[in-house]
């Protein structure tokens, strides 16, 4: 199982980017999905979920209307788009895949497979 998440670097306040996470191995395409990060020095933060098909999906709070995620079935691979970044958003993100369906968990043990994560840095 891998899931390889890119588009990460370093953008100023106020801009955008959006992340890919490509899989192989299991299934995606019958898999609940979901972003995660962790800025340094914090907890662990739940950001956004999406279910198998793509039409059901949850974002956290503190990026709703900011973030967007969404699924291509036929590529294996899942985005977050993200705009109007600030320098809270500033943290390493991870794909993963939740044990439960609808997850909104911010607790690693709740996630069955992750990538290595990708670095988004917002700052002037």
């Amino acid at each position: 199982v891998q899931l390889q998440a890119s588009g990460g670097g370093l953008v100023q306040p106020g801009g955008s980017l959006t992340l890919s996470c490509a899989t192989s191995g299991f299934p995606f395409e019958n898999n609940w999905m979901s972003w995660v990060r962790q800025a340094p020095g914090k907890a662990m933060e739940w950001i956004s979920t999406i279910n198998a098909l793509g039409d059901i999906t949850y974002v956290s709070d503190a990026v709703q209307g900011r973030f967007t995620i969404s699924r291509d079935n036929n590529k294996n691979t899942m985005y977050l788009r993200m705009n109007n970044l600030n320098p809270e958003d500033t943290a390493r993100y991870y794909c993963a895949r939740p044990q439960k369906a609808h997850s909104r968990s911010d607790m690693r043990q709740d996630y069955t497979h992750w990538g290595q994560g990708t670095l988004v840095t917002v700052s002037s």
